[in-house]
Order: C-alpha cells, then sequence, then structure tokens
C-alpha cells in the first residue's frame, strides 16, 4: 500500500502472508534489485512477482510504472456497496479485510497519519464513517502553526488530565480528545450492531490500544494485517503484495 507517509509491504504465498514491512516512500523508479533487497530470503535474481499496488498518494505511482507484472487496485474492485466516488482505497481494503477475517458488521479505527473510522454492516454496505488529523499530525501542526508551543513527543503512558506545564497540556488535550472521540463512535457503533468487532489497525495502533485500555476502553481489537487480508480478498493466487 502507498500510504501518505510510508510504503506497507506484504509477501503473500497463495493465502498465507509469510511477511510484512514498512519502508519509506520511493525516490526513484521500482527494481527487481530493490524487492530483492526487501525480501531477501524470499525473491530470487529470477523473480518476476505480481506486485500489487493500491495508492492514496497519486504522485508515487509514476515511480512504478516500468515494473512489468503490476496491477493496480481501485475503488471499482473493492466488493462493498455504496462506496462513494472520493472514498479512499486504503479505508475500502482495511474495511474488507477486517469483515472478511472476523466477520460483517465491523468497524475499522485506522490509527495512521489521519485517524479514520469505517464502519460496513452485514449486508457488506457502507454505513459511514469519520476522518480526523492523527495522533502526530496534531503534535506536528501545533508545533508549525504556533509561535511559542514546543515540539512535543508522545509518551507510552497516558499523560495527567489536568497538566500543569505545556508539553504535557498538549498531550493531554491531544489524546484525550481522540480517546473521547473513539470511545464516543465505538459506544454508537456497538448500540447499532451489538455483536460487531471493532478493530485497530494503523502505525499507532499499539499506542492507542494502550491508551485505551488505561481509560477502560477494553473493545478493540489490534490488527496491523487487514488492509492486506483485504487485498488477498481482491487477488487470488500466488503474489508479492504491496500495499
Amino acid at each position: 500500500m502507498i500510504g501518505n507517509s510510508r510504503l506497507h509491504w506484504g509477501y503473500f504465498r497463495g493465502q498465507t502472508l509469510l511477511t510484512c514491512l514498512d519502508t519509506p516512500h520511493l525516490t526513484e523508479p521500482l527494481s527487481n534489485e530493490f524487492l530483492q533487497q526487501i525480501f531477501p530470503k524470499l525473491l530470487t535474481n529470477k523473480c518476476n512477482c505480481e506486485l500489487i499496488v493500491a495508492s492514496v498518494v497519486p504522485s508515487q505511482r509514476e515511480l512504478w510504472a516500468n515494473y512489468g507484472n503490476l496491477r493496480i487496485i481501485t475503488l471499482k474492485d473493492i466488493p462493498l456497496l455504496d462506496l462513494y466516488a472520493t472514498f479512499g482505497i486504503d479505508r475500502a481494503l482495511a474495511v474488507l479485510g477486517a469483515g472478511k477475517k472476523y466477520g460483517f458488521p465491523c468497524l475499522v479505527i485506522d490509527a495512521g497519519t489521519a485517524l479514520t473510522f469505517t464502519g460496513v454492516d452485514g449486508d457488506k454496505k457502507l454505513v459511514g464513517g469519520a476522518i480526523l488529523p492523527g495522533l502526530k499530525v496534531q503534535l506536528a501542526s501545533l508545533r508549525e502553526r504556533t509561535a511559542a508551543l514546543p515540539e512535543v513527543s508522545l509518551s507510552e503512558r497516558l499523560p495527567q488530565m489536568w497538566a500543569k506545564e505545556t508539553a504535557e497540556g498538549i498531550r493531554s488535550g491531544i489524546i484525550y480528545t481522540i480517546l473521547a472521540g473513539i470511545e464516543k463512535f465505538s459506544r454508537e457503533w456497538l448500540n447499532l450492531y451489538p455483536e460487531s468487532r471493532i478493530i485497530l489497525t494503523g502505525g499507532d495502533a499499539d499506542l492507542i490500544r494502550d491508551y485505551c485500555q488505561e481509560n477502560a476502553i477494553k473493545s478493540l481489537l489490534v490488527d496491523k494485517t487487514i488492509i492486506f487480508q483485504g487485498i488477498a480478498a481482491v487477488i487470488r493466487g500466488n503474489l508479492l503484495l504491496f500495499i
């Protein structure tokens, strides 16, 4: 997956996901040599694996165009109902993968560059969702848009809610409002679909799960592979998945 901040790779053999990893965006056209560096134990010099690409960064796709065995997944390939034209392919693949693995209905909370909520009902129909800036984007925007606020890093534990210094106040404001949103969306979703699973994915999924558990939000399941499971639901056979 060509994500907003990174490339997310998964290697499938048949329907089995063997490994997955993240790398920075490409800066030059893709080559077999680059793929062999990423998966040295899985690929040989003669390998011409099918490469499956989904992207939310159009400018990055140009660097993949010369790879011979390439297929691009678009929204029209996703077997879900009521997806609108501008719906993110990453969100569609993640909720499809979650539904295939854990069953529909399901709610996916993707904690990446953006924090997104995506719900699909038992008929595989999009119920809807929401989008807001992710944890790190919120932290960066305060630093970049203000003159006096400091650069702040995230801690592994919840900050003091009633902070008495600026850095802790920034952490408190961002983290607790995100947790309040997660709690609200999760509660409303379970009111609609009491037996549904709620899956947390994305780069900050583990950190947010830990925050949620400290804050008594217990119903979240972390799974960072669901976007690959979504691609596997669209594509069958022996292939290398880039997502």
